[in-house]
C-alpha cells in the first residue's frame, strides 16, 4: 500500500514538473501548427489570407515552387557538409590538442561571432564579396569580371560562416568526453595515429557529428536571411518563398501547404539522421537534439 502510494506521488510530482513545458510546446508549438495545417487545406481570399474550405489544390501547386525546393534541398545539406568539413579539425584541436590552460578562450573565441547580429556579419560579406571587395582585389591581377555576390558560392559562404560555431560545439564536447585512455592504449599496441584516429576517435566522436549535421541541416531549411542578402534574390530558399507567400502575396493557404511540406522534410531529415547514427554507432547513445 505504501509502495503504490509512493508510486503515485512519483508520477505526480513529475506531471506536476513537466506540465509548465508541455503547456508550452502546446502553446507555441502545436497549436500553430494545427493552425497552419488547417490553413493548407483553405483558399486564398480574393483580399488575401485564408478563407475556410477543403482542398488540396495548394499542395498541388507545390511544383510551381520548385526551385526553392530544388535550392534548400541541394545548398543546405552542401552547407552542413562544408561546415563539418571545417569544424572536426577546429574541434579535435580544441579537445584533444589544445593547452588545457588556454582551450576555455578557444573554445569562447568560436562562441565569439554569436554576440554580434548575423545581420549585420551577412552586411559585412556582401561588402566583402560584393564589387569593392575581393572582385577589386582580384582585379589588380587582372582577374576582371569576377562575381561573386548574389551566387550560390556566396550563399554557402554565408552559411559556413553564419552556422560554423553551431557544427564545432557539439563535435568538441563530444570528443572532450574522449577517454584518452583508448587513445594511449591503442598507441601502445603499435597502432598508427591515422588508424586510431579512424578505429577509435571518429567513431566514438559520430554522436557529435551527427549532432552538428542535423542541427546545422534543420535550421538551414528554413533559412531566409542569407539566401536574401548574399543571394540577391536570384538563389531562393523555402524560406524566402514563405515570407513572399505570406507577406507579398498573402496566399497564406499556399504558403501553409510550403511550411507544412518543410516541416515533413525537417521530420524526415532528423529521423534518418538518427538513423544513421544508431547503425554507425552502435549501442552508444546517440543525441540529435
Amino acid at each position: 500500500m505504501i509502495a503504490r502510494l509512493n508510486a503515485r506521488r512519483e508520477r505526480l510530482v513529475t506531471a506536476a514538473l513537466m506540465a509548465p513545458a508541455a503547456a508550452w510546446l502546446f502553446i507555441f508549438l502545436i497549436l500553430p501548427f494545427i493552425a497552419i495545417l488547417v490553413f493548407a487545406f483553405g483558399e486564398r481570399a480574393q483580399a488575401g489570407g485564408y478563407q475556410p474550405a477543403f482542398t488540396f489544390a495548394q499542395f498541388a501547386a507545390l511544383p510551381t515552387r520548385a526551385a526553392a525546393f530544388w535550392n534548400t534541398m541541394l545548398l543546405a545539406p552542401v552547407g552542413a557538409f562544408l561546415c563539418l568539413l571545417i569544424a572536426y579539425p577546429v574541434a579535435y584541436f580544441l579537445a584533444v590538442k589544445a593547452n588545457p590552460r588556454y582551450r576555455l578562450l578557444l573554445v569562447s573565441l568560436v562562441v565569439v561571432p554569436f554576440w554580434t547580429s548575423l545581420l549585420v556579419r551577412t552586411y559585412a560579406w556582401m561588402f566583402i564579396l560584393g564589387s569593392r571587395g575581393i572582385p577589386q582585389l582580384l582585379s589588380i591581377i587582372g582577374l576582371d569580371d569576377i562575381r561573386l555576390i548574389n551566387t550560390p558560392f556566396a550563399v554557402l559562404v554565408g552559411i559556413v560562416y553564419g552556422y560554423l560555431p553551431l557544427m564545432i560545439m557539439p563535435i568538441y564536447v563530444s570528443l572532450e568526453k574522449l577517454d584518452r585512455r583508448l587513445l594511449d592504449a591503442s598507441s601502445d599496441l603499435g597502432s598508427r595515429p591515422l588508424n586510431t584516429f579512424f578505429r577509435i576517435t571518429l567513431p566514438l566522436s559520430l554522436p557529435g557529428v551527427m549532432t552538428g549535421v542535423a542541427l546545422v541541416t534543420i535550421l538551414l531549411l528554413g533559412e531566409y536571411l542569407i539566401p536574401q542578402l548574399l543571394g540577391g534574390g536570384k538563389v531562393f530558399f523555402i524560406g524566402n518563398a514563405l515570407v513572399d507567400l505570406f507577406l507579398q502575396s498573402r496566399n497564406w493557404p499556399f504558403g501553409s501547404a510550403i511550411a507544412v511540406t518543410l516541416v515533413l522534410v525537417v521530420v524526415v531529415v532528423l529521423m534518418s539522421a538518427m538513423r544513421i547514427a544508431f547503425r554507425i554507432a552502435g549501442t552508444r547513445q546517440v543525441d540529435l537534439l
